[in-house]
């Protein structure tokens, strides 16, 4: 399996910039190619999900609070590094002190923050999209792979899925990537 070539510092600022202007596609390159790194980040601080899809989503916050600042696009693997760190740092700080948590629960909305349920709905949407437009196989593999992971591990999802366990790694990126492209093609499409 080869790794996808890094992206040169022209193309990292071209989809900063394109980003901070509203190109939705722009912003779609720059999380398929990091998003990876920020889950691995605050997995490895070993939250829970639901802590981990937090961290997450602050780091994008984060990002698209800074899009217009980032003054070395070419660091910008290491500037998600750092924010997701710190993110899944004041998680657990959160988790130690509970009672500063709620000093403030009564002036809270319980309600997800405005726009929330929208911006998911409409990634939930494209990301649907783009997965029925990826071959059977690949949709059967992701499935199990990610959504469904068998408690055997590789040797039973080669098993169910009739395949070599030494071709599962590399079928598996294979599929990443066509979701990634039709990822990006459904983004594209208004």
């Amino acid at each position: 399996m080869t790794a996808a070539a890094a992206p040169t510092p022209d193309e990292v600022a071209g989809w900063l910039r394109a980003a901070a202007d509203g190109d939705r596609a722009a912003w779609a390159q720059i999380v398929h190619r990091y998003a990876n790194l920020v889950w691995s980040i605050a997995g490895s601080f070993r939250l829970d999900a639901a802590d981990v899809a937090d961290v997450s989503q602050m780091t994008w916050l984060r990002l698209v609070e800074h899009l217009g600042r980032i003054r070395r696009p070419e660091r910008l693997g290491a500037w998600l590094a750092a924010t997701a760190r710190r993110e899944s740092i004041n998680v657990l700080r959160r988790r130690e002190s509970p009672a500063a948590e709620h000093t403030f629960v009564n002036l809270l909305d319980d309600g997800p923050p405005p726009g929330q349920e929208i911006v998911l709905a409409d990634r939930d949407r494209e990301l649907w999209t783009a997965f029925a437009r990826i071959s059977d196989r690949c949709q059967a593999l992701l499935r199990l792979l990610v959504v469904d992971p068998p408690s055997g591990g590789y040797a039973e999802a080669a098993d169910r899925l009739d395949m070599p366990v030494g071709s599962l790694g590399p079928t598996r990126a294979r599929c990443l990537t066509a979701l990634r492209a039709a990822l990006s093609e459904t983004a594209a499409t208004p």
